[in-house]
């Protein structure tokens, strides 16, 4: 497709910051930070680029405006830089990023709290339908105890940061926080900075009500009334926009909902709720993709495949389904001995969170299952499945530069953003087998194979399917996909929420 397109997109997006975004301080609140400072071992602090989805994200704001992006001091780096700072902002040292830092440093006690009590063993499994609800979660006096002396803090400590930069400027700020760990800060915000402009966007799935229910009545309440307080509340799905108005129509019973227009109504003025599906940057994977370094991992890679290639990029965690998906392989080859020796799944899985028991468990699983097939199916000269346990994000892209199949069966997901780098950098006219449950799928559904992430018999055939397609289909499908990413990348995500905060400035 026309490049025109992108760059319209990008041109657009220069002129919202310069018109919208720089009429006002703009402040970026999210858990991490675009900076990240480690310690090393003759005992200098070295700063990289930030990492996690947010900071992906966004790293097209910091290029194009300077601006205050709070976060949380991550680890020992952050907390001395913070310390010699005395609390005043860092600015990046990191090529083109104009964006300066200013860390919230909480005792390590509290933030352990926060983020290993609540916002991961239990925010996180919630919003993505995790919980065997029969045995889990059990909110105990430890949960409790996390909500009031760890999440409250973190967040009221974030919001009075905020706070502070804000009242340093001329006119209130625009305020955008990110993510299930600050739902709590716009409430905060809004009690100090009553005519801030503040933007709240989830960039996980926000579940049905009753799932909701699973959490005692004031937490849940307590997150919806906040999130309600900020100009915006953004969500990667209409669904997830759908879910949350109801959430506030049942826990927040003196507000006033109006679905049609999706806005919420209370005593000190509206939010409205809106879906901006996210996507990536269209230029720098590209890039990456023709980069020196993925083409070296892209020709060894070609090594170690025989026959065609089924590819998965993944966290190696429960949400992402890894398990599941093998046990369709392993079916595969069960009923299609044929494709002995002729097919290779190779396994891009980071070890995620292996702190947490849930996921230490699920990456044992993981293994197992790997294990089990290798030894049933292979011999000295083909191991069906390949597991790459690193975080190597170029090697991934190589990876999947090279695929016949990319297997994306998530339990479910905000977007996935995997399913849009595969389509945009595959050179086979590999075909996406994506779940129903991401975000994703409502984009690219008409070119990709969908599947119910609990189908294995399912999941199964649609292998099948992908591997005996015919090379006219997999084309038109594959050109269907690529110019959907591409027409629609992270500076249309950009865009879309600035236009809409341009009306509030």
């Amino acid at each position: 497709m026309d490049n025109g397109i992108q760059e319209g997109q990008w041109a657009r997006l220069k002129e919202l910051c310069d018109s919208t975004l720089s009429k006002r301080p703009l402040i970026l609140a999210s858990n991490r930070g675009p900076i990240e400072h480690y310690v090393t071992q003759n005992g200098r602090i070295e700063a990289r680029r930030g990492s996690g989805g947010v900071v992906t994200a966004l790293s097209s704001l910091t290029r194009m405006l300077e601006f205050t992006w709070v976060a949380n001091a991550m680890g020992e780096g952050d907390r001395r830089v913070a310390e010699q700072n005395r609390g005043a902002k860092v600015r990046s040292t990191l090529p083109g990023q104009k964006s300066q830092v200013r860390y919230v440093s909480t005792p390590r006690r509290i933030y352990h709290k926060y983020y290993n009590v609540f916002c991961n063993p239990l925010l996180w499994f919630l919003q993505h339908y995790m919980w065997n609800s029969s045995y889990s979660p059990n909110v105990d006096a430890n949960v409790h105890d996390a909500w009031n002396n760890g999440y409250v803090s973190v967040n009221e400590n974030v919001a009075k940061t905020v706070v502070d930069e804000g009242l340093k400027g001329d006119s209130p700020p625009i305020v955008m926080t990110h993510d299930y760990h600050l739902y709590l800060a716009p409430g905060f915000i809004r009690e100090s900075l009553p005519k801030a402009v503040i933007q709240h966007f989830t960039h996980i799935p926000w579940p049905a009500a009753r799932y909701w229910k699973l959490l005692p009545n004031y937490i849940r309440k307590g997150i919806c009334g906040s999130l309600a307080s900020a100009d915006v509340v953004g969500f990667q799905s209409m669904n997830d926009v759908r879910n949350f108005l109801d959430c506030c129509e049942q826990f927040l019973p003196d507000y006033d909902i109006d679905h049609n227009n999706r806005v919420i109504y209370h005593g000190d003025g509206q939010c409205r709720v809106q879906p901006y599906p996210i996507s990536i940057n269209v230029e720098e994977i590209v890039r990456i993709a023709n980069s020196p370094r993925a083409l070296d991992y892209e020709r060894r890679l070609r090594s170690d495949i025989q026959g065609k290639a089924i590819i998965r990029v993944d966290r190696a965690e429960p949400s992402k389904n890894v398990v599941r998906g093998f046990r369709a392989f392993q079916l595969l080859l069960s009923r299609y001995p044929e494709l002995h020796g002729k097919i290779s799944f190779l396994a891009f899985l980071v070890p995620s969170r292996t702190h947490i028991r849930q996921y230490q468990r699920y990456m044992d699983d993981i293994q197992r299952i790997i294990g089990e097939i290798n030894s049933t199916y292979g011999n000295e000269d083909w191991q069906p499945i390949k597991p790459y346990f690193e975080n190597n994000y170029t090697q991934a892209i190589a990876g999947m530069k090279v695929y016949d199949v990319l297997l994306i069966n998530s339990v479910i997901d905000g977007m996935n953003l995997v399913a849009k780098e595969g389509p945009l950098v595959n050179t086979k006219d590999g075909v996406l087998i994506l779940s129903e449950t991401t975000g994703a799928h409502s984009q690219l559904q008409r070119g990709a194979l969908a599947v119910s992430p609990a189908d294995i018999e399912g999941t199964m055939q649609a292998m099948h399917q992908a591997l005996t397609m015919s090379p006219a289909e997999r084309k038109r499908r594959a050109a269907r996909m690529s110019d959907s990413i591409k027409r629609e990348d992270i500076s249309h995500w950009l865009v879309s929420q600035i236009e809409d905060l341009a009306g509030l400035v």
